[in-house]
């Protein structure tokens, strides 16, 4: 493996090992401390889609509302009133989250690339944009954040919740590092360098949940 690649989170380089876990390597980045897998060993669309569809995240589960709550209800609390434009990027096939923002009286738009694949979303601006247990499944997380950052409008607000990771010692045991779907695992420090890196303001109101704002 060439450890001079260039972090897919940050885009600086040289990165450099971290772990070596049941014949997969890991990478770590000392700009923006970031984990990921090697990309070599990335699982193929048709296997991710297959993972997920081992999900059970219906709109109507009380249980995936409070979880999801985590994000919502900051979220909530940081827009200015009802009637704002948001999109739930990486929706999944249960889009409970944009359910439960609708039902606050915002409008939201849909995007996944295996369960809502329509790109029209994707040619809008919006006020809001949601990722929940989206991020670490980023294959291209660089490319990722710049398309959010031209979908949201000035003074729009990302709002993203992932595990974060905190403990090297535990990484090889960690259940979030085992879901053969995550290859690239945030820290509070990665989020703060993706913020700068787009002019963002960041924020981390609970625990594995961040919430950015675009300057107007």
């Amino acid at each position: 493996m060439a450890y001079t690649m260039p972090c897919p989170v940050c885009e600086t380089a040289p990165t450099r090992p971290f772990l070596r876990v049941d014949d997969l390597d890991y990478l770590r980045c000392d700009t923006c401390q970031a984990r990921f897998l090697d990309p070599a060993r990335r699982p193929a669309a048709p296997a991710e889609r297959a993972h997920y569809l081992h999900h059970e995240n219906r709109v109507d589960d009380p249980g995936y509302r409070r979880f999801l709550s985590k994000l919502a209800e900051p979220l909530l609390a940081r827009l200015p009133g009802p009637g704002l434009r948001g999109l739930d990027y990486g929706c999944g096939p249960g889009p409970a989250l944009a359910a439960m923002v609708r039902e606050a009286g915002h409008s939201v738009a849909l995007y996944d690339p295996f369960f809502f694949p329509d790109p029209e979303p994707l040619r809008g601006t919006y006020d809001f944009i949601t990722c929940t247990e989206v991020v670490e499944h980023f294959h291209h997380p660089a490319a990722e954040f710049r398309r959010l950052a031209a979908l949201l409008r000035p003074g729009g607000l990302p709002g993203i919740m992932t595990c974060f990771q905190t403990d090297d010692a535990r990484f090889a045991q960690w259940h979030y590092r085992r879901d053969p779907t995550h290859v690239v695992f945030y820290r509070e420090a990665t989020f703060h360098a993706i913020a700068a890196r787009h002019g963002w303001v960041c924020e981390v109101p609970g625990k594995d949940v961040v919430m950015m704002r675009r300057g107007g």
